[in-house]
């Protein structure tokens, strides 16, 4: 008989990555020029991780999904109206900062205490899930100090396929150097797993679950918690585009061998 499973996905949104995004400095500290104007989507790697869940979840009967994300109301909204559509899920909102310059230790301690605070939680049934990186808080580290604050200590990083067995043990594909894959196998729970781009689609719009959805979202939105990250400790000495660079050579009549010793010879100056 399939377990029914718990599974906690750790999600924010994030600047679309088709907008120009220029980071300013401000009395409150590094911002992104015109931040709030700049339209939302939910981070992609964290979107790899709620597809992953929802699959497993349909997987095995009785399985649920929460996403706890912590973002501005607004632009949480904006973005549920989209994401509400993919797959059922739970949504736990807190009110706090989006921005890839907030302390990720402070936005783990959020996220922790959010999962802790779900009626009913069972940790020998649970999957926590989250991005491996993320496109704002791309330090890496956020999930791995989400599963040390709930005490797991099971974790799985740069995950891209997940084999769940009848006795509720799970076999890992975790990315490792050299374009190789790490198998690595867990006999109980709970878990975590930072996921990369795993093997799924994106699930196409559904406007059935994004009715069922939405009828927990919003008033998820109104009673979100507001998170207050402030940075303690922390001081930016400045912020600014990296620089680009562009040196073009045009040579008539080179073989393509000279032309790959030449990339070679100009890599290796780097």
């Amino acid at each position: 008989m399939p377990i029914p499973y718990q599974i906690v996905v750790c999600g924010s949104v994030v600047p679309d990555p088709l907008q120009t995004l220029e980071p300013i400095t401000t009395p409150a500290g590094p911002a992104l020029k015109n931040e709030l104007m700049l339209p939302a989507v939910l981070d992609p790697w964290a979107g790899h991780a709620l597809f992953e869940a929802a699959n497993l979840a349909k997987q095995h009967p009785g399985s649920k999904v929460w996403l706890v994300s912590v973002g501005p109301k607004a632009k949480l909204q904006q973005v549920m109206m989209t994401v509400a559509q993919k797959v059922p899920f739970e949504l736990i909102a807190l009110d706090g900062p989006a921005s890839g310059f907030a302390e990720s230790a402070e936005i783990a301690a959020a996220l922790a205490g959010a999962i802790q605070a779900i009626p009913g939680l069972d940790q020998s049934r649970l999957f926590v899930f989250g991005g491996w990186e993320s496109a704002s808080r791309g330090a890496g580290t956020t999930m791995q100090m989400v599963g040390e604050l709930l005490g797991i200590t099971d974790q799985f990083q740069g995950v891209d396929q997940l084999t769940v067995r009848p006795d509720g043990s799970f076999q890992a594909l975790e990315r490792v150097e050299g374009g190789k894959h790490q198998v690595s196998a867990c006999s109980a729970l709970p878990a975590l797993l930072g996921w990369a781009t795993g093997n799924l689609p994106e699930p196409p719009n559904n406007p059935q679950v994004g009715m069922l959805n939405m009828r927990t979202v919003m008033p998820a939105l109104q009673r979100a918690k507001p998170v207050k990250v402030a940075n303690d400790g922390v001081a930016f000495a400045s912020v600014s585009l990296p620089k680009q660079r562009r040196a073009t050579k045009i040579v008539k009549d080179l073989s393509p061998d000279a032309i790959a010793q030449e990339i070679v010879e100009w890599i290796g100056k780097e």
